[in-house]
């Protein structure tokens, strides 16, 4: 089995919303069995909080729920059970650099650099803004999704 984590700051926005488009994505191609997904934040700010009612809102209006999902910190077992960590900012990105054990490494990288069509490599942090930020990143996200699952599929011929 293939294990995808997603990465924001406090799991709440961006990360939830990565794995309940990712989760989706799967479910439509039938391929959930094969690629276990799950989300967590670099800070604890909001452990076991439900996604942030714009990003439910988000997610809703395009028929995906992400109300199940809970806020979780990212901890060293995650370093060993993902086959692919995926941030969403530079910012996550150097935190699980700095966490990660040598080994683990390699296996993390920006959520971003699989989109196909924004030329953006992060994904911004709508928490402070419009509900307009939140739809930007849901585009973002589901652009980068798409791609992703189409090199997993191609890496390991799912």
């Amino acid at each position: 089995m293939t294990e995808v984590l997603f990465v924001c700051m406090g799991n709440i926005c961006r990360s939830p919303t990565a794995e309940g488009v990712f989760r989706h994505k799967l479910r439509e191609a039938g391929l959930e069995s094969a690629i276990q997904t799950d989300s967590a934040g670099t800070h604890n700010y909001h452990i076991g909080k439900a996604p942030d009612r714009r990003s439910q809102a988000e997610a809703s209006a395009r028929g995906i729920e992400i109300s199940d999902l809970r806020a979780r910190q990212v901890d060293a077992f995650d370093f060993e059970a993902f086959s692919h960590i995926l941030a969403m900012d530079e910012a996550n990105l150097d935190w699980l650099h700095a966490e990660a054990p040598s080994s683990a490494k390699s296996r993390i990288e920006p959520l971003l650099q699989y989109g196909q069509r924004h030329s953006t490599l992060w994904v911004p942090d709508p928490y402070y803004g419009g509900d307009d930020g939140f739809a930007h990143v849901f585009d973002l996200i589901e652009d980068a999704a798409e791609g992703l699952l189409a090199t997993l599929r191609e890496r390991y011929q799912l």
